[in-house]
């Protein structure tokens, strides 16, 4: 054996573990608002959530009822951490942890699997910032968190043969995370049945019929597992109550192996793709390189993830990309599996190490950088909140692609911060009965009140829902509506801002006051692009039955709308 073989090297230590997850915070330490797709949305939701009953026009907007449902992580924390820190701030340090919490449980769980940390544990670090994380899967970002540091739990006290202790603690522990996130429980249900039965396996010997070695470890690794059970109960509450969303697309091959190529983008396609690449990379020298291998441990919880990757849909309950999320843990978890052999010399595992923490701190530069942009990029648009009147009837409408570029402008959301900072109107937010607290109800406005209705392209795209912004602006409900937030607009024929007044431009944004005595311009079918004929058709019908729909509503024949409008 070579000479300090059983010292601790330099990344199995404390300290490195801690400063490794501690340094996972940098990249969000700058910017005021964490640039995640989707979070500015969830902060307006926070603040009618925080100041519900204390502002009438709100309940005229949207309706919010609190019920337990799985999916209530960071709406809980910032309905205790608001008061104290106020919402923006709270916000921010309750994401800011996410990404550090997730390192830590990746570190923690090869240390329970190897008895030290491996020097192939480093490559997984990156996995802090995966692609869920950078589209604002915040409540399901931080349930994960928890499920790996749980996880790591489950192993240990295996280890230490605390099962008693293990089964006092677990039954709070899962309905926790289902509370926080119904995706992060279900992960670890399949990663702590997977490593009993790995265990229980094991505990037979080589002696024993098929029976005692095969069949026997399925039942008890399940039977050890119902201490996890207990949301079961919770979920088929939630489920057979308000529930609403179709669960659909499986088996959509040409998404799923996208998403095994996008677990790290950010803004450089190149660089996120090159970066994946090491990761295939590493994890195909555990196959063919002599000196690492996989632990039999985690390649069964790999090949148990991978299983569920496979049979779930893209759209689970109406939520898209329930498959996408799964990816990047896919790939943390075979990192995390590697080891190198006895056999590799302690040189050769410290050159190991320095290349995974050279490939961890290259990417967290990146991203520190990609943050610093998008952050510079909220700053410019949101100037226009200093020219909007507080509780504002305003709509918002974002360009976007049909062609959907690597880089997100993650301005999409905006909207939900002048819900937060103007308690103005946002059309924004998501709208799914029983999904989450908050549903969007303002009859006025319906068909452009709720997401997606915010996204607008410069002409009519196949298969989607978002309509050309030149129908668009001359459309919307102008009684509905006071003001007009363009963002990041599409070209369009400036003769379509008939009744728009301008109050703020930055060059590519404009905020505009309605006048309600001016009509709207007409939409010319060469105002929407090459599809133009099929697009006025079709849109001109759904403008119809939305106006039979508010006629009806303000009858009183119809409730207000509380679904997401298609």
């Amino acid at each position: 054996m070579e000479a300090g073989a059983d010292r601790l090297r330099w990344w199995q230590t404390r300290w490195f573990v801690w400063a490794a997850a501690l340094a996972c915070a940098i990249p969000m330490l700058w910017p005021q608002v964490p640039p995640l797709l989707d979070l500015p949305g969830h902060i307006g939701r926070y603040r009618v959530q925080q100041m519900w009953g204390e502002m009438p026009h709100l309940a005229e907007w949207y309706r919010f009822d609190w019920q337990l449902i799985g999916n209530l992580g960071v709406d809980l924390l910032v309905f205790v951490l608001e008061p104290i820190l106020g919402l923006e701030p709270a916000v921010k340090a309750i994401v800011i942890t996410i990404p550090p919490l997730t390192a830590l449980g990746l570190l923690w769980i090869a240390r329970e699997v190897h008895g030290r940390v491996p020097a192939t544990a480093l490559f997984a670090l990156p996995l802090a910032y995966s692609f869920p994380l950078h589209f604002g899967f915040v409540n399901f970002a931080l349930s994960m968190a928890l499920a790996l540091n749980a996880f790591a739990l489950w192993l240990r006290l295996a280890r230490l043969g605390k099962l008693r202790l293990r089964n006092w603690i677990f039954p709070p522990i899962a309905c926790l995370i289902w509370v926080t996130h119904t995706f992060g429980w279900g992960t670890l249900g399949v990663l702590a049945f997977s490593a009993e039965l790995i265990r229980r396996h094991d505990m037979r010997g080589p002696g024993g019929d098929f029976i005692q070695r095969w069949v026997k470890p399925w039942f008890v690794a399940g039977i050890q597992c119902l201490v996890l059970a207990p949301p079961v109960i919770l979920m088929i509450a939630w489920r057979t109550g308000q529930a609403s969303g179709a669960t659909t697309d499986f088996f959509n091959w040409q998404a799923k192996m996208m998403w095994l190529t996008m677990v790290l983008r950010d803004r450089w396609q190149l660089f996120d793709l090159a970066s994946v690449g090491v990761l295939y990379l590493v994890l195909f020298k555990g196959v063919r390189d002599p000196n690492i291998e996989y632990s039999r441990n985690l390649l069964i919880s790999l090949a148990f993830l991978a299983l569920v990757y496979v049979l779930l849909p893209r759209i689970v309950f109406g939520s898209a990309y329930a498959d996408m999320r799964l990816a990047p843990y896919l790939f943390a978890v075979g990192l995390i599996a590697l080891r190198p052999k006895p056999g590799l010399s302690i040189r050769g595992a410290s050159v190991l190490a320095g290349i995974g923490l050279a490939f961890f701190l290259v990417r967290l530069g990146g991203t520190t950088a990609s943050f610093y942009l998008y952050d510079q990029s909220y700053k410019r648009e949101l100037a226009a909140l200093e020219a909007l009147p507080p509780k504002s009837r305003l709509i918002t409408f974002v360009g976007v692609s049909c062609a959907q570029p690597w880089a997100m402008t993650r301005v999409e959301h905006l909207a939900g911060l002048a819900l937060a900072r103007k308690l103005a109107f946002a059309n924004d937010q998501w709208s799914m009965v029983g999904g989450q607290l908050m549903t969007t109800r303002y009859a006025a406005g319906l068909g452009y009140a709720s997401d997606p209705s915010e996204l607008v392209t410069s002409h009519q795209c196949r298969r989607e829902w978002w309509r050309p912004l030149a129908w668009a602006i001359t459309h919307f409900p102008r009684d509905a509506f006071d003001h007009v937030w363009l963002i990041h607009a599409p070209p369009y024929d400036q003769r379509l801002n008939q009744g728009l007044v301008p109050v703020w431009t930055n060059g590519s944004s404009t905020l505009f006051r309605v006048n309600p005595v001016v009509p709207p311009a007409v939409v010319t079918v060469e105002d929407l692009g090459p599809y133009g004929p099929f697009a006025i058709e079709r849109l001109a019908r759904r403008e119809v039955r939305l106006r039979e729909l508010r006629d009806r509503i303000e009858r009183r024949e119809l409730d207000p709308p509380n679904e997401r409008e298609r």
